[in-house]
């Protein structure tokens, strides 16, 4: 009898190379991949920014303050995590700062772009929770094309496996950075054995977290940030048990991986905060509304268009306000601004104040002998008829019984 050999059916391929030549400059697939998913978010950020009341285009103003600190925040992770490797035996400091050869840490991403997000929001006077609810669905899909990176620098797999799908893994070679090593022959080297593509595993699983925010947010109108949140719950679950499939080098924390135990942590952050924080759903209109543009005066033929197309674009307002959902629709309805809701002044003075004041401690009788001292202090100050000293001390001490029966004698202390 003969037995089949133990080898698999199909499988799935690696690319050799990762890095191409473009005259003297190098480019390199794991930074394509990271910059198609760069647009990916930006799009559909834009997008839902858009749906919520921001003007056309704040998604770029965002972009320059958030990817810069989420790339820097993604390698500080990454070299706080993996010290040895820059600063251990053998270890080449300089090389935390060649992010090309890879290694950019998902959490200090998030949290460098979260700061760079929050100046950029500041900036712009949009709260920072509507932002980071419009990212919430754009950023898992940015992930997942950002991991297809790791497949073209043949890293970040598991173990071993049959599974029709199973990777096959180049051997890289260590001179020659992006290329897989090649025998005498001039063919890739393999790594012996298929391999779980653990990368592909994420990049489906940050497909399905998007696709649940988008669903759950569309049904339950999330605001102030759950939308978020609801994308850190649904990334780090999947990223719990696939850590637990890679063989990558990794540091141990009571012989489980790092990124198991942030994972684990961060999820139970986010869960607190979609449980305690709660609030509809926030839009967005303008602090008054731009100025009119108008185009220059004299001969159509000496105008210049291109400037007269510039003058014309809509300009960014100054901030936006947070209205309810109804008001927001009656304003893209009718471009009327709701009004803005009555508030009682910080400093009120006059009469009503004394009032108010009075009722709160307690005495109405009081509170009208507050106002009638302050009534004849004011007239005695304005018509500066009142000058015998004896009548002018006798006000004031009027004026301070009536401050002892409920007033504060100093608004601004």
């Amino acid at each position: 009898m003969t037995l089949a050999p133990m080898t698999p059916l199909a499988a799935m391929p690696s690319p050799s190379t990762a890095v191409w030549q473009f005259g003297p400059v190098p480019i390199r697939a794991y930074a394509l991949c990271i910059i198609l998913g760069i647009v990916v978010a930006c799009v559909v950020t834009e997008y839902r920014l858009r749906r919520r009341g921001v003007a056309p285009g704040a998604v770029l103003d965002i972009a320059v303050w958030a990817v810069p600190a989420g790339i820097i925040g993604a390698r500080i992770y990454h070299v706080i995590t993996s010290p040895e490797k820059y600063f251990g035996a053998g270890g080449e400091p300089i090389k935390a700062l060649y992010i090309w050869e890879g290694g950019l840490g998902i959490w200090g991403a998030v949290a460098g772009g979260a700061v760079g997000a929050w100046l950029a929001a500041r900036q712009l006077g949009i709260p920072f929770t509507v932002i980071a609810d419009a990212l919430a669905p754009g950023l898992p899909l940015a992930q997942a094309v950002g991991r297809l990176g790791n497949w073209f620098n043949n890293e970040l797999y598991g173990g071993r496996t049959t599974l029709p799908w199973g990777l096959e893994v180049h051997v890289m070679d260590p001179d020659n950075p992006g290329h897989a090593l090649r025998d005498d022959a001039g063919n890739p080297v393999l790594q012996p054995g298929l391999y779980h593509p653990t990368f592909l595993y994420e990049a489906l699983w940050n497909v399905g977290v998007a696709a649940l925010v988008l669903f759950l947010d569309r049904r339950l109108r999330l605001g102030r940030g759950r939308a978020f949140a609801l994308y850190v719950m649904g990334y780090t679950a999947g990223r719990f048990w696939i850590e637990l499939m890679r063989t990558d080098e990794a540091n141990l924390i009571l012989g489980v991986r790092l990124n198991v135990w942030t994972a684990a942590l961060v999820f139970l952050g986010a869960l607190a905060y979609f449980i305690r924080v709660r609030g509809p759903r926030e839009y967005l209109v303008p602090v008054g509304e731009p100025a009119p543009a108008t185009g220059p005066a004299g001969d159509v033929s000496q105008v210049d268009l291109s400037a007269r197309e510039a003058a014309e674009r809509p300009a960014a307002p100054e901030g936006y306000r947070v209205v309810t959902e109804e008001q927001f629709d009656a304003y893209r309805q009718t471009g009327v601004l709701p009004p803005v809701d009555d508030e009682r002044p910080e400093a009120a003075t006059g009469a009503d104040a004394a009032t108010d004041d009075a009722d709160e401690a307690g005495g109405a009788s009081t509170g009208s002998a507050a106002t009638e001292g302050a009534d004849a202090t004011g007239r005695a100050d304005a018509d500066g008829d009142d000058t015998d000293p004896d009548r002018a001390g006798a006000e004031r001490t009027n004026a301070g019984r009536a401050d002892s029966g409920g007033r504060p004698a100093d608004r601004d202390s």
